[in-house]
């Protein structure tokens, strides 16, 4: 079976409406796929101003405004309806591609598995540790239960990190699971894109050293973390600046959180990368990453990153040789960065412009590994070695029942 005889139903909870890391990853992957003639249907909330144009065919599912606090931009995804089913059923998918664990992918595994049709989860982020930013932290055994459950349903998972794939194998989530990780757009995010005239525009002067918070402000994001690692630093005098790209619901908390920072506001493209690049150091505190896409781009703007220690940036950051890992505080659901551990890493880089150039060329070095074309070649070969393993288990039956 070759690439092209692929026909995938591919269900994602935001493919373009709110521009993130996991649709943008998921986008390339289509258009990948695409080009090698493999046919794909995405199954996804729709809006009528997106952020973005979708790649390829998409089809709206029955969906309302997220019922939780701060997070009123996104969609829930319901269930399939009949369009959808009746789509489904003209389209005949031999593999169904699953992005997001909520009510209408779980409709869709039922779906697949009435049809006999092979299933590929992908994991994008953690969902499980979501509750403890809007004060539900009890549901987080309850989410997990959920997960471990839909998740051990599928044929098998793909995702985007050594770390999370260790996780998922230690909770239990799957025992077939495959390193689908993610690339990073070389003509948009490298060191040469720094721009001297932007950063005047900012208020950023040649000797200025700029922290950099680069996603979408949410808290889950760890805002919060974030803005204690910059009070420790102004306690310790420790010259920074703070610039923070991006937008989001959690933006005015996050000013008030960080006075005197500079709000960039949102970048795309070729704006987000001159931005970046325009950065000295890149900060993330965030746990919720199963990859960390912002990560990778920091690094390949020749920034030394410095991460909490925790799934994703513990696959891509390499402790003293491109930036800092900071261990996590507590133990399982009470696992959350240390702000004073993070304000310890960053304050070297502060001051001795030698040691944030010399990590900061490593992790750009590091992030030439990162090829969009083998990564979502993972994808489609895990495709093909599912239906050719339903397909095998289907004859295998077929012939035993004939022998009886």
């Amino acid at each position: 079976m070759k690439t092209s005889d692929l026909r995938i139903a591919l269900f994602s909870g935001n493919y373009n409406y709110t521009r993130d890391g996991a649709n943008q990853a998921l986008n390339r992957l289509v258009g990948s796929l695409l080009a090698k003639g493999a046919a794909v249907r995405i199954y996804a909330p729709t809006v009528e101003n997106p952020d973005f144009e979708p790649t390829g065919d998409l089809v709206g599912v029955p969906n309302v405004r997220m019922p939780v606090k701060g997070r009123g931009e996104y969609r829930l995804p319901l269930r399939l309806g009949r369009a959808v089913k009746r789509d489904l059923a003209k389209f005949k998918p031999n593999i169904v591609h699953l992005s997001s664990p909520d009510p209408s992918g779980h409709a869709a595994l039922s779906w697949a598995q009435d049809h006999d049709i092979p299933v590929l989860a992908s994991v994008h982020t953690r969902f499980e540790t979501y509750p403890r930013y809007y004060k539900l932290a009890f549901l987080e055994p309850v989410v997990t239960g959920i997960l471990r459950r839909f998740y051990n349903r599928c044929d098998a998972l793909v995702a985007p990190s050594q770390s999370m794939i260790d996780e998922l194998i230690a909770t239990d989530m799957h025992d077939d699971i495959s390193l689908w990780t993610r690339g990073v757009d070389r003509t948009i995010f490298a060191r040469e894109k720094r721009d001297p005239e932007l950063r005047r525009s900012l208020g950023l002067e040649e000797d200025d050293v700029a922290i950099v918070f680069l996603g979408r402000l949410v808290m889950e994001k760890g805002l919060d973390v974030f803005a204690e690692t910059i009070v420790q630093l102004r306690k310790r005098q420790v010259p920074h600046k703070v610039l923070v790209i991006g937008d989001g619901p959690a933006r005015g908390w996050f000013e008030e959180a960080l006075p005197g920072g500079i709000f960039a506001g949102f970048k795309t493209g070729a704006d987000l990368g001159k931005a970046l690049a325009s950065g000295d150091i890149f900060l993330n505190p965030s746990i919720t990453e199963t990859f960390g896409n912002v990560t990778l781009e920091a690094m390949a703007c020749g920034l030394p990153v410095v991460a909490a220690g925790a799934t994703g940036a513990s696959s891509l950051v390499t402790d003293g040789e491109t930036g800092r890992l900071v261990p996590l505080k507590g133990k399982g659901s009470n696992a959350a960065p240390d702000s004073e551990g993070l304000a310890e890493a960053i304050a070297p880089y502060c001051t001795d412009p030698a040691l944030r150039m010399a990590h900061g060329q490593a992790g750009e070095d590091r992030s030439r590994e990162y090829s969009w074309e083998a990564i979502n070649q993972v994808v489609a070969d895990t495709y093909v070695r599912l239906i050719e393993d339903r397909r095998a288990l289907q004859e295998a039956e077929a012939a035993a029942e004939a022998a009886a």
